[in-house]
């Protein structure tokens, strides 16, 4: 059963202003840690570094989780398979970061899931996303045909830390191409790991795995205040997951 909403209006924080969220090792058995607060930068940003995110269905409060184990996607055990491998190769996409943040959080709002009814990309979550993006700490991976958006992926980025938020995909392999292009170009600067937050067949089928929380905590702290990749990602160079 999730904990009811506490009455106190939270305040809206700037990025450079930190929240405490209660110690995740609280959180119910289904890894909620509250409820209730804000998505303004201060406290999303806050909650990234403390393994936490925002999860929530229209007309509900914000809803803040860290659950126990953690799916995450070490970039050195990134999975592409043979079909996946001649699409990279025969260069069908064109592929680019942070050219179209907007549509792609917008795209991935509108992708209808398995077994849930509406988006957890709310409007209020999308506007919490690109503002995080105007700050220089959300990033997005696009994969184009002839000109047109047709696959991305977008997330969180501190320090040496990716969480990865969604996804979307209008034609084959589209979703899959800038997943591993992003966790290519990711590893050639450093980052370790992506946070996937929950299990995820396609994820999992792209080499993602559980892991306990504590440790996901302890690699959190650990490489999130290294040296970061601020501002746009447009001008890096693309980095093939395949040779």
């Amino acid at each position: 059963m999730r904990p009811k909403p506490k009455a106190e209006t939270f305040p809206w924080l700037g990025p450079d202003e930190q929240f405490m969220f209660p110690p995740v090792q609280r959180a119910n058995a289904d890894g909620v840690v509250g409820v209730g607060g804000n998505l303004s930068p201060g406290m999303l940003l806050s909650a990234y570094r403390q393994g936490i995110f925002p999860w929530f269905n229209l007309g509900e409060p914000v809803i803040w989780w860290s659950p126990d184990p953690r799916f995450v996607v070490y970039l050195d055990e990134v999975h592409v398979s043979r079909s996946l491998a001649g699409t990279l190769r025969r260069g069908r996409f064109d592929v680019s970061f942070d050219r179209d943040f907007a549509s792609v959080v917008a795209r991935c709002a509108r992708v209808p899931r398995r077994r849930q009814q509406g988006t957890w990309i709310t409007p209020d979550m999308e506007a919490a996303y690109l503002e995080l993006h105007r700050l220089g700490c959300a990033h997005s991976c696009e994969c184009r045909v002839d000109g047109a958006l047709v696959g991305g992926v977008y997330g969180v980025s501190l320090g040496r830390v990716f969480f990865g938020e969604s996804m979307f995909s209008d034609v084959p392999d589209a979703s899959k191409v800038a997943f591993v292009t992003l966790c290519a170009m990711l590893r050639e600067h450093g980052f370790p790991f992506m946070d996937a937050q929950v299990p995820n067949d396609h994820v999992q089928r792209l080499g993602g795995r559980p892991i306990p929380r504590e440790l996901f905590l302890s690699e959190v702290r650990r490489l999130a205040d290294e040296p970061a990749m601020p501002g746009s990602w447009q001008r890096l160079p693309s980095v093939s997951p395949v040779q």
